[in-house]
């Protein structure tokens, strides 16, 4: 059973939006923060966002002001809000815990996949 499902990604026009969620074990949820994370194509993957489990949330600066992260604990999900998409968000998006060395993680989902194009 995946531990961590990530789904809502598609197909945008430049200035859209997108709604995604991470559904996670019950495990994630224990941790004291979660985040979002991105893998362009060709780039090494990149931290875009974390939710503390009081519900603080951090941005990269690329996203900052444009995206929205949250979490729903009693459902076990995390969602990012992305408005005034660029061509440059798009990437694979996963989720995952969020700890200082999360490059050191080798568990992670799918990923859903977001391309920004006209």
């Amino acid at each position: 059973q995946a531990q961590l499902v990530e789904s809502g990604g598609g197909l945008v026009q430049p200035g859209g939006s997108l709604r995604l969620s991470c559904g996670a074990a019950g495990r994630y949820f224990n941790l004291d923060s979660m985040g979002w994370y991105r893998q362009a194509p060709g780039k090494q993957r990149e931290w875009v966002a974390m939710i503390t489990s009081s519900g603080i949330g951090m941005y990269a600066d690329s996203v900052k002001g444009r995206f929205t992260i949250s979490r729903d604990s009693a459902k076990n999900t995390m969602y990012l809000q992305m408005n005034s998409l660029k061509p440059e968000d798009t990437a694979a998006y996963y989720c995952n815990e969020f700890v200082p060395d999360w490059r050191r993680i080798d568990y992670w989902g799918q990923g859903t996949r977001v391309t920004v194009s006209s």
